[in-house]
Formats: C-alpha cells, structure tokens, sequence
C-alpha cells in the first residue's frame, strides 16, 4: 500500500479513531448496512443505522459525523436522508455523501444533487462512474459498478470538488482524493476486493469514522482510503475466495495495528 498521507498522520488518525470512538449515524442502503456497522466496530467506532425522518434530528445531534449513502432509495428515505443532511449541516457536523448509482437513473443524480446543494457534505465518495455522471449528465453508468477508471474521472472530481466545496474521493486501483486544487493518491488493495458486494460502500463508512475525529477532510479521506487499502491487502493474502474475503477484511481491520503502518 502506498499513499500520500504520511505514517505518521496514518498513525495519529487511527489512534484517534480507537480512542475517541466516534458515532458515525449512517443513511445507507439495506445491501451494506451489517457489513458496514462491523467494519465500524472493527476500526473502533460506534455504528448506528436510523433512517426514519423523525428522529432526525436528535440522532444528528449525538453523532460524530453523517454518512448519507443513496444504493437503496425511496420517498420516506430520501425525506430522512435531507432532514438528517440538513441538521448537521447546521450543527457543523461532517457529512460523508456516497452517490451509489449515479448515472443509472436521472432520479439517482437528481437525487444526490439535491442533497449537494442543500445538505453541502463535507466529503463526497464515489466510483468512476458515479462521479463523472454528478458532473456530465450525458454519463449514464451500469448500476452501482464502475465503466470508468479513477484516473478517468479524476478531471471531474476536480471541477466537483471546486463546485461543491466538498473534498470528491473516487475509489479504484488507484484511490484519488482532491479538493480541486490538491490531489492524495492511495494505492494498494486486491482486485478480489471487487467481487465483494459493499468494499465502496464500506469506505465511505470508514470516511465517516475518520471524519469525526480528523479537522482535515483531506487527511481523513486518505486515511480511511489507506485502511481500507491496507486492509484488503492483507485479507486478500488469507481469502480462498470472495466470502472469505469479507470475514478476513473485517479481522484484518480489527487488528490492525501500529506496526503494520
């Protein structure tokens, strides 16, 4: 695994995490929602997954950070995710936005643009596709997997970032994280990583994690990017097959240390 980030600050921010550990309050979709409350658990944050509009508010509150992940959509969901999006972004709390499947559907985009706009996240993760798609409405992708390589909508997550405000990561071989201006790279992981349904959406909990405890929305994007790297490395080195993979991905967070950095 290599990365922009230093071992140093790799160090200090998972410190952080095991220490502080934050409650990260995920939107997301029913596909994700066990592998991401232990992938939550595993790198020492405290997980909850409400969606319902009413209790928005006070659940906002109390948590750390916001991860709004759009993969399973409907009405009363979306009405959950801008109430929630909307009171932290009040509360200054930082919100982690993963726009599963935009490009798919003209509901999909229009969809996370409007919790753009109105909610401001504070990060913004996707695959190629889907972060092409949030910039060239001509983009249409193939559901939640990526036509396009990271490198490819790296130009786009530039213009994103410059027009949202928000720090755009795309997930990929090479993991690209910007403000607009500057960019980290993660590099690493194990293609296997990609025939296990939710890795993306898994990071982008991770992003919430870091996000609680790290002022740096850069810094804390690459950490959790180099975790998740890390992490899947060393899993990928134990798996016999894509169902292992997810039980060692999960060990291999929860026991990283360290040294391992």
């Amino acid at each position: 695994m290599k990365t922009s980030i230093s071992q140093a600050a790799l160090r200090a921010a998972i410190a952080s995490v095991r220490a502080q550990g934050p409650l990260v309050h995920n939107i997301t979709n029913y596909v994700v929602m066990n592998n991401s409350a232990n992938a939550l658990l595993a790198i020492g944050a405290s997980p909850v997954m409400a969606h319902w509009v009413d209790e928005m508010e006070e659940m906002t509150a109390i948590a750390g950070a916001l991860v709004i992940n759009i993969g399973t959509l409907d009405t009363q969901w979306i009405e959950g995710m801008l109430a929630a999006g909307l009171a932290a972004s009040r509360r200054g709390t930082p919100i982690v936005l993963d726009p599963v499947g935009a490009g798919a559907t003209s509901q999909r985009t229009a969809t996370a643009w409007e919790l753009i706009r109105r909610c401001h996240p504070t990060i913004i993760r996707g695959n190629g596709s889907e972060i092409m798609a949030l910039v060239n409405s001509d983009i249409r992708s193939k559901g939640v997997d990526s036509s396009a390589t990271s490198h490819d909508a790296l130009e786009a997550a530039k213009i994103l970032a410059l027009e949202t405000g928000a720090v755009v990561v795309i997930s990929g071989e090479t993991d690209y994280i910007t403000n607009g201006t500057r960019v980290h790279t993660v590099e690493g992981g194990h293609p296997i990583m990609t025939a296990v349904t939710g890795m993306g959406c898994t990071s982008t909990a991770l992003v919430g994690a870091f996000a609680a405890v790290v002022a740096d929305p850069m810094e804390a994007a690459t950490a959790a990017m180099a975790v998740m790297s890390l992490a899947g490395e060393r899993a990928a080195a134990l798996a016999r097959g894509n169902g292992s993979m997810q039980i060692h991905f999960l060990d291999e967070l929860y026991r990283l240390k360290e040294a391992d950095i």
